[in-house]
């Protein structure tokens, strides 16, 4: 694999002042010999002028957070990335920009299949940046459409791995545990990456839903584990009141009530507590027994 490397460059402000004396001198002397009418001279420092006007082709830019990749004669010999002017043989006609910001990439909204297999769609968002220019530009074709591509993929394995949504509080889904399915995916897509000189800082699901197909179906399925919910944790609240009203009846205000009163008791306190219409009232008239 190559390997990104330092260019040999020198500061562009230095080389601008000594081109421009000896752009100068060249020019002077040229026309010097001219007048002088010193032929033998004259070839000399035309061709002096000339080297030191080839000699300009080495200066070049950098911007900041920008890389130059230096090619001579199709050989890459480094990556400059001091910002400002600088200078390089200027026989290295290839100067290739590289952009080493930092970059965000949002996924299409893709249709796959969960561990259970449910349809669903999914999205994510990756911020990459290019740390090894070298590896980015020699190592694959293009590195912006392997990002899309590899992220991609990435995605979809990690889809498919785990489910979109479970009830267990031990297993990982891709509803419930957003940090954990963040955090795999981003290893993923940086294990793919890798080779092409490419940090992944962040990745996240930016569009979890199920397919249209089955949303209907698994929303009444997710409404009614609500409703089981509920009622068990109303159920739950319930038992505990009447234990606490048979208790403090019995040990607060000595009242002792026999098996059949106590069911009966815990029949009618069950039913005003856990119905979902509101109680009537019955008053006896008659006798306690």
């Amino acid at each position: 694999m190559i390997k990104e490397k330092r260019a040999f460059t020198v500061s562009g402000y230095g080389m601008l002042v000594v081109l421009l004396a000896l752009q100068l001198l060249t020019a002077g002397m040229l026309v010097r010999s001219l007048a002088a009418t010193q032929f033998v001279a004259v070839p000399l420092w035309g061709v002096a002028f000339a080297l030191v006007a080839f000699c300009w082709h080495g200066l070049f830019m950098v911007a900041p957070n920008q890389g130059k990749i230096l090619q001579l004669f199709g050989k890459y010999v480094g990556t400059e990335h001091t910002t400002g002017l600088r200078w390089a043989n200027p026989l290295i006609f290839k100067r290739t920009p590289i952009s080493l910001r930092v970059r965000n990439f949002e996924s299409g909204k893709l249709k796959v299949n969960d561990a259970n297999g449910n349809p669903i769609e999914i999205a994510t968002v990756v911020v990459w940046k290019v740390v090894d220019s070298a590896e980015a530009y020699f190592e694959v074709d293009d590195y912006e459409s392997f990002v899309t591509i590899q992220s991609e993929a990435a995605l979809r394995n990690v889809a498919n791995e785990y489910p979109y949504d479970n009830h267990s509080d031990e297993a990982i889904s891709l509803r419930g545990d957003p940090v954990s399915i963040a955090e795999k995916i981003r290893d993923q897509v940086q294990e793919r990456l890798g080779r092409a000189g490419i940090q992944v800082i962040e990745a996240r699901i930016s569009h979890l839903a199920y397919a249209p197909e089955i949303a209907q179906a698994m929303l009444r399925k997710q409404q009614a584990g609500a409703v089981l919910a509920a009622r068990k944790l109303i159920v739950q609240g319930a038992v505990e009141m009447v234990t606490d009203a048979i208790t403090t009846l019995a040990e607060s205000h000595e009242l002792e009530l026999d098996e059949e009163r106590k069911a009966n008791m815990v029949n009618n306190l069950m039913v005003v507590i856990c119905g979902e219409q509101q109680a009537q009232p019955v008053i006896n008239s008659g006798s306690l027994y």
